[in-house]
């Protein structure tokens, strides 16, 4: 009876019909994302004048880019 029992708790926990281990996953790689996209921007941000020209980009359009809040992800599908 116990793994009934504890099926049953899972079940209560689950979101949006996902599993609470698979909802973790889901919030760990949206963690994850977002520490990838801090790095980045700070990368771009340490980028000198030669390497902007190169890739054309202006120190006014890496401004804009490092000011953006971590959660701003460009490539997330919006609905």
């Amino acid at each position: 009876m116990k793994a009934q029992k504890g099926y049953a708790i899972a079940a209560v926990w689950s979101v949006k019909g996902l599993s609470v281990r698979a909802y973790a996953q889901l919030v760990w790689a949206q963690v994850k994302r977002w520490n990838q996209l801090a790095k980045e921007r700070q990368q771009l941000a340490a980028l000198g004048d030669e390497a902007l020209k190169d890739i054309g980009l202006s120190r006014a359009d890496v401004m804009q880019e490092v000011e953006r809040p971590f959660w701003d992800d460009p490539f997330k599908h919006r609905s």
